[in-house]
């Protein structure tokens, strides 16, 4: 009797290790971008092409101490495992486009990014996946509604924790919504509702440091409540607030 032909899943773990050979070619382009952080998984979630940026931010000398390994292994653990969840709908065929998030190293150093993910498709076939995170880089002063935008950001740091809808902010600067997100997006990098959730996790995190509960950091950061500031605050870090704060606490005892 004829074996029976390999599952799907068998198939994929066979193939977990081989992604299209041009993609060695692309590192040495991403080793020469600082502010870009590349990287190429198999279907296990296994790193197997990274820049020196991502190296480098995860505190070690070589690429071969991350190829192979998953970022469950790399990362906090929580952090680790939100991230790898990550990668798992991308292997289910989901896109991540202009992902807004903080990375967290291991010196407990931060920086905010905007990150993509896509599958990679070998003959129809996903075999992996291929993204980039984007450090928010330098803004454009010289852009013409500059002090507009300037004067609308200004009002969102002194009010990010009241309630803020987007079409007041383009009457204080006195655009339209279409025309305040467009340019908005060219000068900061960002959307204004991606901006406001900038400030407040900033406000969060900096308040997590101190002895105020979660809750009543909730409420200064002009979240809505608790569960609306965890949701928020784990999809841009990779983890809950009061994960953060242990973290950053570091070892205890």
């Amino acid at each position: 009797m004829p074996g029976r032909a390999p599952g799907a899943a068998t198939a994929r773990k066979q193939n977990a290790m081989t992604l299209m050979p041009p993609i060695d070619d692309l590192v040495p382009l991403f080793d020469a971008l600082p502010g870009v952080v590349f990287f190429a998984k198999d279907t296990a979630c296994r790193y197997t092409h990274v820049n020196l940026t991502l190296v480098q931010r995860l505190g070690l000398k070589h690429r071969a101490e991350l190829i192979g390994k998953t970022t469950a292994e790399l990362y906090p653990s929580a952090m680790g495992q939100a991230y790898m969840a990550q990668d798992e709908r991308v292997l289910a065929g989901e896109e991540i486009e202009n992902q807004l998030e903080v990375h967290i190293f291991n010196n407990r150093s931060s920086g905010w990014c905007i990150t993509l993910k896509r599958p990679l498709r070998v003959r129809g076939e996903i075999c992996g996946l291929i993204g980039i995170s984007r450090d928010l880089g330098v803004l454009d002063t010289r852009h013409p509604v500059y002090d507009k935008l300037r004067k609308v950001l200004d009002h969102m740091q002194a009010h990010f924790a009241r309630k803020l809808p987007i079409p007041g902010l383009a009457k204080l600067a006195g655009l339209s919504v279409a025309q305040l997100e467009r340019h908005f997006n060219h000068v900061f990098q960002l959307t204004p509702q991606q901006m406001l959730t900038k400030l407040r996790v900033d406000a969060a995190m900096r308040l997590l440091h101190g002895d105020q509960s979660v809750a009543s950091v909730s409420l200064a950061c002009g979240f809505v409540d608790q569960s609306a500031f965890d949701r928020k605050f784990k999809a841009t870090t990779g983890i809950t607030p009061r994960q953060y704060r242990k973290l950053i606490a570091g070892p205890q005892g």
